[in-house]
């Protein structure tokens, strides 16, 4: 049976979508993490050292979570390739993901690109892979034939030109969602790392309303609270509120700074 991709359905349907960014290579995080409640995490390969083999373990670590009390679904998994590449989509289509984010996509003909690689011919030129783990290793017969009803595909535009392609990247039909990647994004602008600058918030606002009036769905990671609400407002659909190595680095840095010298100012030397 091929599982129904939740994630899409709540985009199409206009819902909101929470997310996590998991960056740390790791099955056994990514089950933790995916235990936590959110709609969907990045299972992230663009900047972080995780392979095909690696991510299949991820993948495998998702599913098997157990949501929490508060959660309608399960956790859906979205996968990031390093790029935007027929070879890797392929690959991990075929160790099932089904939902993809391709970075740096800039026009409409590199996103017809990705469509491509993600259905079968003569749709596309997804290399037919036989008993693969997405069919179920063959047993999931109608495969082929359904694939692209419950695959998801989400193009990053990350530069300024990029935005300039909004509309013509939205038409290409096969597209579910256009990401903003703010971090890239202020780099190009002019300001590197000032995600926040107001010419760089401007410039976001206006993509998620263009996004959104192109009927389709709109996405960001923004780990700052307030500006994550502004987004949602604004009309975003699946927003990353939170980021593993952040969560993890904080929490560490804010429990030593807590107990600061303490632990050594507690031991005296023993008087011989």
């Amino acid at each position: 049976m091929l599982p129904t991709n939740h994630f899409k359905h709540a985009l199409r349907a206009g819902r909101a979508q929470i997310g996590v960014w998991s960056t740390i290579p790791s099955s056994y995080v990514c089950e933790l993490v995916a235990g936590a409640g959110y709609d969907w995490m990045l299972l992230d390969t663009e900047h972080t050292p995780t392979d095909v083999p690696l991510m299949l373990q991820q993948l495998q670590a998702v599913a098997a979570a157990q949501p929490a009390a508060h959660a309608a679904l399960p956790t859906q998994a979205v996968v990031r390739p390093a790029w935007n590449d027929a070879v890797l989509i392929k690959r991990y289509l075929d160790i099932g993901a089904q939902t993809l984010l391709l970075p740096f996509v800039q026009n409409a003909q590199e996103a017809q690109a990705a469509v491509d690689a993600i259905r079968y011919a003569p749709a596309g030129i997804r290399g037919m892979g036989g008993s693969t783990r997405a069919a179920n290793f063959g047993r999931t017969t109608d495969y082929v034939a359904r694939a692209a009803d419950e695959l998801c595909l989400l193009v990053q535009v990350e530069t300024a030109e990029a935005l300039e392609q909004i509309e013509a990247i939205a038409a290409v039909d096969g597209i579910d969602g256009i990401f903003i990647g703010p971090a890239d994004l202020s780099a190009s602008l002019g300001y590197p790392g000032q995600m926040r600058h107001p010419v760089v918030n401007a410039a976001i606002n206006d993509a998620i309303r263009r996004i959104r009036a192109c009927g389709k769905a709109p996405g960001i990671l923004m780990v700052d609270e307030q500006r994550a609400r502004e987004c949602l407002e604004l009309g975003a659909q699946f927003v990353a509120v939170a980021l593993d190595t952040l969560v993890l680095r904080d929490g560490l840095d804010a429990a030593a700074k807590r107990f600061g010298g303490a632990a050594s100012a507690a031991v005296t030397p023993s008087s011989y």
